[in-house]
């Protein structure tokens, strides 16, 4: 199973980090920056397979594949802007955290404007007109 590998992986990068962050804080941060991006890394070809998936169900139920691409793009913004700001965290940055987390929802509200176009025009193409 991944996970286990993944959380045996973690801890052993945890328990490295407590023993030398009192000594080597900048090992320490390095050590967690890696563990991050190795795990980020190591997920990347599940997720490959998950898009792939995902693409093909889309397409076989017909739904356009714009849509389709903008959700997904809004998924991996703000799994990317989280990862980011608990990178920052972990370096005692709350602010640039903060204005990651703001950066990716603002990116998300800018992604999502063309569905709400969308939802909008076929709500109003519904409702009767004079209404």
């Amino acid at each position: 199973m991944e996970i286990v590998q993944i959380v045996g992986f973690a801890l052993i990068a945890t328990f490295l980090i407590l023993l030398l962050q009192p000594k080597q804080p900048e090992v320490a941060l390095l050590i967690g920056l890696a563990t991050g991006a190795f795990i980020f890394l190591y997920l990347l070809a599940p997720i490959e397979s998950a898009l792939q998936l995902i693409s093909s169900l889309s397409g076989q139920a017909g739904v356009n594949s714009i849509y389709i691409q903008t959700l997904l793009k809004i998924i991996g913004v703000a799994y990317i802007a989280e990862f980011g700001a608990h990178i920052a965290r972990d370096a005692d940055q709350e602010a640039i955290a903060a204005k990651i987390e703001l950066a990716g929802k603002l990116i998300i509200i800018m992604l999502a404007i063309p569905i709400f176009q969308v939802l909008i025009e076929t709500i109003l193409t519904l409702m009767p007109r004079g209404a």
